[in-house]
């Protein structure tokens, strides 16, 4: 999110809710949502928003000297709560410590918010603006604080000194502390039409897509526009995915055999999803209702999807990965091959 200095970058629906909330009062907001609505795009906006020296009703200006350093990731009066690995992924410096301990090879990037950082902020929040419009601190995903992390955060957020103001962004809020929740205002993250979603899409994908590869794009993001992005970008067609239920029934795993077990396992919890609606006569998410194998017995599906859940528990550290993917495809074909128990 580099070029997050200019305001215009923002999807329509994610510039539409930054104006609602610009025009809102608080020290402390909650973004909440399933992931890919644009938390983290809404989040830097409006703290963006905060600290820019000519802030317009729909935004930051995106030209002054507050918006050009907070695009280069460089503003004083700006602090950033993230796991290291996202930090990271978004372009983001660590602190000299953290960058010193994983460049010694002594530990990995952190995957939680770790308490220090927390500690850092919290003593951040505590200065004096060096621009002159307040200090702004965004913690994103909020749900990765653990329970210490969270209570150090507990005190400010209730009371921020002078001209601080928050904005957590979680897609998980049910995760986060009640005490937490409760001392900030909501804002539940708006989904686009899909038209709008579509037109987005097709802007930032790759060239010469087309509106079908753009459809299939959303469908397997389940309407998440910025997740539908991260297929585009693996150049996923729709005849593949529509195929995809049919090839698993087969035990033909050749399809997924390139991805990441994360992504691999996201698959199967979104076609389980699909099979659980198609069992109870309500429409499918994910997948083209066509190519959706019969529905074994509902029983069956829970069993399946509280595997599946267990799996992503470890699937970043697993014992052996390749073991690990033969079982979900033996475990996946026998469930596609499974039918219902005629009464």
């Amino acid at each position: 999110m580099s070029g997050m200095n200019e305001p215009h970058t923002l999807a329509p629906w994610i510039q539409r809710q930054l104006t609602h909330l610009l025009g809102q009062r608080g020290h402390a907001w909650l973004l909440q949502g399933p992931s890919g609505l644009g938390q983290y795009e809404l989040g830097l906006g409006l703290a963006q928003a905060w600290l820019c020296e000519q802030p317009r009703a729909d935004g930051p200006c995106g030209l002054c000297g507050s918006c050009h350093l907070v695009g280069s990731h460089a503003h004083p009066d700006f602090a950033v709560l993230m796991p290291e690995t996202v930090l990271l992924e978004q372009g983001w410096p660590l602190s000299e410590k953290a960058q010193k301990e994983i460049d010694d090879k002594s530990r990995k990037p952190s995957k939680e918010i770790r308490v220090e950082a927390m500690r850092d902020a919290v003593a951040f929040a505590q200065r004096t603006s060096a621009r002159g419009r307040g200090l702004a601190v965004l913690v994103y995903p909020a749900e990765r604080m653990n329970h210490v992390t969270a209570n150090a955060l507990l005190k400010t957020l209730e009371e921020p000194p002078g001209n601080t103001r928050f904005v957590l962004a979680s897609e998980a809020t049910h995760q986060l502390l009640p005490t937490i929740r409760s001392r900030c205002q909501t804002h539940a993250m708006r989904w686009p039409d899909e038209a709008e979603a579509l037109d987005w899409l097709l802007a930032k994908a790759p060239a010469r897509a087309t509106r079908e590869e753009a459809q299939t794009w959303l469908q397997a993001a389940g309407g998440r526009p910025s997740d539908a992005l991260l297929w585009a970008a693996t150049g996923l067609s729709a005849n593949t995915w529509a195929q995809l239920p049919t090839a698993l029934a087969r035990g033909d795993w050749s399809g997924l055999s390139t991805w990441p077990p994360a992504q691999q396992l996201d698959v199967l919890q979104k076609l389980c999803h699909d099979l659980m609606a198609a069992a109870v006569g309500a429409p499918p998410r994910f997948f083209p209702a066509a190519h959706l194998p019969t529905p074994p017995r509902m029983g069956q599906l829970v069993v399946w999807s509280r595997e599946l859940l267990a799996a992503a528990r470890s699937v970043e550290h697993p014992f052996q990965a390749g073991l690990m993917q033969e079982a979900w495809a033996a475990r996946t074909r026998q469930m596609l091959q499974a039918r219902p128990v005629r009464v």
